[in-house]
């Protein structure tokens, strides 16, 4: 089984705590790990952290997270970003932005990030828009290590909630670590053993670590290659002036 983190914080104008980050993620044994990017981040600096993840035997995968302030905002922010990035979250400030990305197939990731039930805004409308779209909700370790008292405690029952509407309506669940200091990491299995706090057992855990961000990474990554038209649509042979 290898295990994949969609959300490792890392920044990337400070390529030694970068390496230190990377690396960390190595030993404790992810294979893949998604690091959010600046939207307009050049091209020779992922290529930079390309070479920093090879060196720890990881593959990088490069994450944009959006924040839109509305649901005009998020579909522009669609429009020019979603081929430029290999996982694209959206991070859900308002309901109406919440049920936008939850039906628009070109985003990935669900991500709440308040700890205030109140603020999170993934219910009943959001899941049947999700089931219909290929949306995965996303959950954070780092912000459940990051809480305590009646904080933690109301975040994990939004979070026992939101997981059970997400799996009543076959929506994917995605467990990252949303680290951005190693002592945020833990192993696969660990963060897996945190999910029982909010009602995910162990199997949908590990899948949830492992094969459902594998399938986003290597979904995108074949609509991002050459040739590719539509699902199941590809251009093999480009025709000539002889064909």
């Amino acid at each position: 089984m290898k295990f994949c983190d969609l959300h490792l914080y890392v920044s990337s104008g400070d390529l030694e705590n970068a390496e230190r980050m990377l690396a960390k993620s190595s030993e404790l044994g992810y294979a893949r790990v998604a690091v959010p990017l600046p939207p307009n981040v050049k091209e020779e600096v992922v290529h930079t952290l390309r070479q920093i993840s090879q060196r720890s035997d990881i593959d990088l995968v490069t994450r944009v997270d959006l924040a839109p302030k509305s649901p005009s905002v998020l579909l522009s922010d669609l429009g020019r970003l979603r081929r430029r990035f290999e996982v694209v979250s959206v991070l859900c400030g308002s309901k109406p932005v919440a049920g936008q990305a939850a039906k628009d197939r070109r985003v990935d990731l669900l991500c709440f990030s308040s700890v205030s039930p109140r603020r999170r805004f993934f219910g009943l409308a959001e899941a049947e828009l999700a089931s219909g779209s290929s949306a995965a909700l996303e959950v954070d370790v780092a912000q459940i290590l990051s809480t305590s008292g009646s904080e933690r405690v109301g975040l994990l029952a939004a979070l026992r909630k939101e997981v059970a509407i997400a799996n009543s309506h076959d929506v994917p669940l995605v467990i990252s670590s949303g680290a951005s200091n190693p002592l945020l990491l833990r192993k696969p299995h660990d963060c897996a053993s945190l999910g029982l706090l909010f009602g995910v057992d162990s199997s949908l855990a590990l899948k949830a670590l492992s094969e459902t961000p594998a399938q986003i990474v290597d979904r995108n990554r074949v609509k991002q290659s050459r040739g590719y038209v539509s699902p199941g649509v590809r251009i093999v042979r480009e025709g000539g002036k002889d064909d």
